[in-house]
């Protein structure tokens, strides 16, 4: 069920801009995060950082770790520590494929964005397989060059 997702949702809530940098990202799954009441007011107000997240599957279950939700400021006793293990909600098969994935071939499961879908707080998670520096700065000089030629493009006509 790998599925690609290219558009932008428009209740974008948290994004991984440094994934598609450090990581070549192959395909992506659509999953639900189980939390708290307190953490989703925090991830409704965008308070939730994915920079260093990654998914993990252990006995049959995934779970999104190094994940930040900052405590809700409302929250007092119910918050809870920030940087806990969330339970995803996917199904069998696409965690077995996750599973199937990433074993032993050097590949990780990162979060890509964080977004609200029928009022459900979603993260697309990407299999990646981690960049060499070479493979970043051939990343960065063809965006400049895709750049130059947009520009050039533009003042033409």
């Amino acid at each position: 069920m790998a599925k690609k997702h290219q558009q932008k949702p428009a209740n974008l809530l948290a994004q991984n801009k440094k994934a598609r940098h450090d990581y070549n990202i192959g395909d992506t799954y659509e999953a639900g995060l189980a939390l708290t009441g307190t953490e989703i007011k925090s991830v409704r107000d965008g308070k939730m950082n994915l920079k260093d997240g990654f998914a993990r599957i252990r006995n049959g279950e995934a779970w999104l770790e190094n994940v930040h939700i900052s405590p809700y400021k409302e929250g007092n006793v119910f918050n809870v520590d920030p940087l806990r293990n969330r339970k995803l909600l996917l199904h069998k098969q696409e965690i077995r494929k996750l599973d199937e994935a990433t074993a032993g071939k050097g590949l990780t499961i990162v979060p890509l964005r964080v977004y609200l879908k029928h009022g459900y707080a979603k993260v697309l998670l990407g299999i990646a397989a981690g960049k060499h520096n070479y493979d970043k700065r051939e990343t960065l000089k063809r965006r400049d060059q895709d750049r130059e030629i947009a520009r050039a493009i533009k003042e033409r006509y």
